[in-house]
C-alpha cells in the first residue's frame, strides 16, 4: 500500500487510540447500568477459558486510523494487543468454544451513509470507503430511512465463494466476507469488534450474485436474552425485518439502478439456516486461506493462521503509519438529501 509522505510524519494521538480500544466480550461504554455490567460479566466468563489451563486471555482489539475520513487515503486498521492484524483473516469467527457467540467487525455505524468495507486487495485488509468511477460511495437516504439501519459489517474468516452456486438461490457467491446487520440499540464505530448472537438470514440477489445478510444482536444488548431466533425479532422489534427488506430493496434506486430482488420471496430464514450458511462460508474461507482455492486477487496475507502458507510476520509487511485523529473532509451536502421512492412503504 502506498501512503502520502505527510502521513508518515503524523504523531500518534495516544488519547484517541486508548479510547478506541475494546476488550473482547466487554462493553465499550463505562457508563452502562449495573444490569448490563452483570450481564457482561457473565458473558465474559462464558467466553473466557480457564487461565489454570494455560490458555491465553482474549486479545484487546483496537483501531489505527490513517488519513482523514471521506478521503481516498483513509484507512482503518485493526490491531490485536497493539499489533496490526487482518480483520478478514486473523480475527476468529467464533468467540467461544460452543460456537454460539461470534465476532463481528463493524464497517458502517448505524445512521451513517459512507459505504465502508474490508479491503480484500490490500495488505492486512484495512477498512476503507468504497470507490466507484473514482468517487467515494455514499448510500442515499430513502424515506423514511437515514443511512444504514443497523451496525453493518462482516464476519471474519468467512468468504462467499464466487465459484459456488447455491442450490436454493441459484446464484454464485459475491466474493466477499459474509455481511452482518447488528440490530442492538447502541451505535457502533468503524473497526469495532462486537460479540454477537445469530438470529436469522436474508438472501439478497445483487447483480446475479447471492449476497447473504445475517441478522444478529450484540450479546451485551438488553434485548439479547429475549432474542434467540427470527420469530423473536418480529415479536420484540415488530417491523424491523420488513424495514430491512425494504431498505435493501430500494437503496440503489436513487442512483438510477433497478429495485433489488431477494431469494425466498424476501423471507428471513431462521437461525439454523443462518448457522448453516455461516459454516459453509467459513469452510470456503478455510480453502481460500490454505491455498486450496484460487484467491483471484484477494490478499491472503495473515499473521495468525497456522495452517496457511500465506502466514507472515509484521517484519515482512511495509510499516503502517501511526494512529491519527484527523478531522473528516467536507462532503457534498446532497448526501443528506431525502429520496421518496414510490411504493417503498407499500
Amino acid at each position: 500500500m502506498r501512503f502520502c509522505p505527510h502521513l508518515l510524519r503524523t504523531v500518534v494521538n495516544r488519547t484517541s487510540f486508548f479510547h478506541q480500544s475494546v476488550r473482547l466480550a466487554t462493553p465499550s461504554q463505562s457508563s452502562f447500568p449495573s444490569s448490563v455490567h452483570a450481564r457482561s460479566s457473565l458473558i465474559a466468563q462464558h467466553l473466557s477459558t480457564s487461565t489454570s489451563s494455560g490458555s491465553k486471555m482474549p486479545p484487546y482489539y483496537s483501531t489505527r486510523k490513517v488519513g482523514a475520513p471521506f478521503t481516498l487515503d483513509h484507512r482503518v486498521f485493526i490491531e490485536a494487543d497493539g499489533q496490526p492484524i487482518s480483520p478478514f483473516h486473523d480475527i476468529p469467527l467464533y468467540a467461544n468454544e460452543q460456537k454460539t457467540i461470534l465476532n463481528m467487525i463493524v464497517e458502517i455505524p448505524r445512521w451513517t451513509n459512507a459505504k465502508q468495507e474490508i479491503s480484500k486487495d490490500e495488505l492486512l485488509n484495512p477498512i476503507k470507503q468504497d470507490i466507484k468511477k473514482g468517487k467515494l460511495r455514499f448510500v442515499r437516504n430513502c424515506f423514511p430511512h437515514k443511512g444504514y439501519l443497523w451496525n453493518y459489517g462482516a464476519f471474519p474468516q468467512t468468504w462467499e465463494d464466487p465459484n459456488n452456486i447455491h442450490p436454493e438461490t441459484k446464484a454464485k457467491g459475491d466474493n466477499d466476507p459474509l455481511d452482518v446487520c447488528e440490530i442492538g440499540e447502541n451505535v457502533g464505530f468503524t473497526g469495532q469488534v462486537k460479540q454477537v448472537k445469530v438470529l436469522g438470514i436474508m438472501a439478497l440477489l445483487d447483480e446475479g450474485e447471492t449476497d447473504w445478510k445475517v441478522i444478529v444482536i450484540d450479546v451485551n444488548d438488553p434485548l439479547a436474552p429475549k432474542l434467540n431466533d427470527v420469530e423473536d425479532v418480529e415479536r420484540h422489534l415488530p417491523g424491523l425485518l420488513r424495514a430491512t427488506n425494504e431498505w435493501f430493496r430500494i437503496y440503489k434506486i436513487p442512483d438510477g439502478k433497478p429495485e433489488n430482488q431477494f431469494a425466498f420471496s424476501g423471507e428471513c430464514k431462521n437461525k439454523k439456516y443462518a448457522d448453516d450458511i455461516i459454516r459453509e462460508t467459513h469452510e470456503a474461507w478455510e480453502k481460500l486461506i490454505t491455498g486450496h482455492t484460487d484467491a483471484g486477487g484477494i490478499t491472503t496475507a495473515n499473521t495468525t493462521v497456522s495452517q496457511s502458507p500465506f502466514r507472515t510476520t509484521l517484519d515482512n509487511i511495509p510499516p503502517i503509519p501511526p494512529n491519527q485523529n484527523l478531522a473528516p473532509a467536507p462532503i457534498d451536502p446532497s448526501i443528506d438529501k431525502w429520496f421518496f421512492i414510490s411504493g417503498s412503504a407499500a
